[in-house]
């Protein structure tokens, strides 16, 4: 019985060390709690991995839940994201609840808020204003914008300035290539 848990502690050791040996060279943390940058937990050179509560946080990366007002990711995202105001610089997979959601490299999920923006994006916008140069999926708002869309546009304006039903029509545009 003894050599059993002597090589159980053994084989846990030997897999805790080769987990920490592979763990990614770029610094992440589980909890982020962000007053203003500086004033935050984590830096905003390092990411964050779990949850990030903040009145305004900025991070490299954040996946998992992000609650709060103003949120800012310099990278990717990938989660929920919860606020005022979301803006992620790298590209989001997930789902933005923002007042104003601003996303400046592809979306892959779902936009929900007053205004809605991204460079390019797959899934669906929901809001009061939605904009995307290069969008596939649904647009639902009262105006929406898309410079090209394959996909369906419901709302009170709608325009796709290439390749649409026609550039601008009322109650719904669409585009399927």
């Amino acid at each position: 019985m003894p050599r059993t848990r002597s090589l159980l502690a053994a084989t846990f050791g030997v897999a805790l060390g080769g987990l920490l040996m592979a763990a990614p060279v770029a610094a992440q943390s589980p909890l982020q709690i962000a007053i203003v940058p500086p004033l935050q937990i984590v830096p905003e050179d390092e990411a964050v991995k779990g949850l990030r509560l903040a009145l305004y946080g900025k991070n490299t990366e954040m996946t998992g839940l992000d609650y709060g007002l103003v949120h800012h990711t310099t990278g990717k995202f990938t989660g929920l994201q919860l606020g005022l105001v979301g803006l992620n610089e790298g590209g989001t997979e997930g789902v933005q609840w923002n007042l104003v959601t601003i996303n400046e490299g592809v979306l892959v999920g779902v936009q929900l808020g007053l205004i809605n923006t991204t460079t390019s994006g797959e899934g669906m916008q929901w809001g009061g204003f939605n904009h995307s140069t290069d969008f596939r999926g649904l647009q639902v708002a009262l105006v929406n914008y898309a410079e090209t869309l394959d996909g369906l546009q419901v709302g009170l304006i709608n325009i796709i300035r290439e390749g649409g039903f026609l550039p601008v029509f009322p109650f719904f545009n669409f585009s399927f290539d």
